[in-house]
């Protein structure tokens, strides 16, 4: 038996835990996981898996060939820190029966590819990842969509739009829009939960730097882990929404990752700094702009030339795109320069440790996929590098601020969920190297994402159309 095998058999012994719970990833992006008692739990678990449907999850397998299997990843193992009675967490790895071969649109698997093909390069042998997720914690979430009606309503104790309802009584504090960033209690309705939050992340083994509210009103967060290597940061993240909203949930509170739940604020983003080390260095630090090396500014060119087709699984809602846009913060302008949170590709310029060097990708939401979105984004750095790609002169103006003559000059990220889409379709070449993606996992993502969700919203009527055309 291994020590990570034997590791969890302590674990769970230790923990007095009763019940096995396996989790893994859907396409689209979501945790899916089924229970049993802990005496299922033996050595043969981490060879034969668990056997499920496959044509229930969405995007993979049709009901003709739906048998699949999953086998734990011991090293994932933690206590849960919400189930009762307790319960032992292990994420899984998704398989064919047949062969024992991983499935191909398993997004971990596709993440594990990545770092695999990463290291088979020579470029660097780690790709740290950092992400910053925002999201809005909400009272009261209510929307239906029907034939012949459609709404949503959204409340929060904190929304400025409350200010003069009987609350009996109401104390106010409630953030103005754009201005929730960042005052203390009582405007800031939500410390003591977001403590909460990173005291359960930090106990489940999570490593957090700092939690604060948001721009926005009606409860916007934010919460930073530290970085790490791909496929652990894309666990993380995962781990990382499950205890946010089922803390919220103790508090009788909501959460959404969704980027643009209201309108006329800012939306919530999931900013990504990214860099590569070899053998204990860091590859990005050098005598370049910002203190960057050669290899750097590559990597920024193949983000930025990508970066249309990367925004397909870096945004992949069509909600994704009432984030970005103009006025509210969002980085529309595929440029980069140090310190400038206008741009698509900031610096960050806070220490000049060679460490600390990394470049920041701003377009990403926490809508996606964290496998496939931080996949695709080394990809496209590798391919800058591999093949030379200049990011062109560093934009250190407001980019929010240039007159239309010169904006005419600067790329922007694409329009909507089907732009996105189609720029993926025609620019794809460099994921599939290494075999990290392939075309079936893109023709599958492109097709699902077609069908299920542009054309949905493309056929339904919009409420705010009826305010503009109803008496036409």
């Amino acid at each position: 038996m291994s020590k990570k095998i034997s590791a969890v058999f302590e674990l769970a012994k230790k923990s007095g835990a009763k019940i096995l719970d396996v989790k893994f990833m859907d396409f689209p992006g979501l945790w899916q996981h089924f229970t049993t008692p802990i005496s299922l739990l033996t050595e043969d678990l981490f060879e034969e898996g668990f056997g499920f449907d496959g044509s229930s999850i969405r995007g993979w397998q049709a009901i003709n060939e739906s048998d699949m299997i999953v086998i734990p990843d011991p090293s994932t193992a933690l206590v849960d820190p919400f189930m009762q009675p307790t319960t032992l967490s292990l994420i899984g790895d998704v398989h064919s029966p047949l062969t024992k071969e991983r499935y191909s649109r398993c997004p971990r698997h596709i993440a594990q590819k990545a770092e695999a093909y990463l290291k088979a390069s020579g470029i660097a042998d780690t790709a740290y990842f950092g992400p910053e997720a925002e999201f809005f914690i909400f009272d009261d979430i209510r929307y239906d969509q029907n034939e012949h009606s459609g709404y949503y309503y959204v409340d929060s104790v904190e929304g400025t739009w409350n200010s003069g309802r009987d609350e009996g009584p109401n104390l106010g504090y409630k953030p103005r829009y754009k201005e929730g960033y960042f005052p203390v209690p009582p405007t800031d309705a939500f410390h003591d939960m977001r403590s909460e939050m990173i005291l359960t992340m930090i106990d489940c083994g999570l490593d957090v730097e700092c939690h604060h509210h948001e721009v926005a009103t009606g409860g916007q967060a934010e919460i930073d882990l530290k970085y790490g290597p791909l496929v652990a940061t894309a666990d993380n993240m995962l781990l990382y929404k499950y205890i946010v909203k089922n803390t919220a949930r103790k508090y009788g509170k909501t959460v959404t990752f969704m980027p643009k739940p209201l309108f006329n604020d800012n939306g919530s983003g999931m900013h990504v700094h990214q860099s590569l080390w070899q053998e204990g260095k860091p590859m990005f630090a050098g005598s370049g702009y910002a203190g960057l090396s050669e290899m750097a500014l590559h990597y920024i060119g193949g983000i930025l030339k990508h970066a249309p087709a990367l925004i397909a699984l870096t945004n992949p809602t069509t909600n994704s795109f009432k984030r970005l846009v103009p006025g509210y913060e969002a980085p529309v302008n595929l440029a980069y320069s140090r310190s400038n949170r206008s741009a698509a590709c900031r610096i960050p310029v806070y220490s000049d440790s060679p460490n600390s060097k990394r470049i920041e990708f701003r377009c990403p939401d926490p809508s996606c996929n964290p496998y496939l979105a931080f996949s695709a984004m080394l990809m496209a750095g590798l391919d800058g590098i591999t093949n030379k790609i200049d990011p062109g002169e560093p934009l250190e103006k407001d980019i929010y601020d240039l007159s239309p003559e010169e904006l005419a000059d600067v790329p922007s990220t694409p329009g909507t969920l089907s732009d996105a889409l189609d720029a993926l379709e025609n620019d794809h070449e460099f994921l599939l190297r290494g075999d990290v993606f392939t075309d079936d996992v893109i023709e599958t993502w492109i097709q699902y994402k077609r069908e299920n969700e542009v054309d949905a919203m493309r056929l339904r009527p919009h409420p705010y159309e009826f305010t503009l055309y109803y008496d036409i």
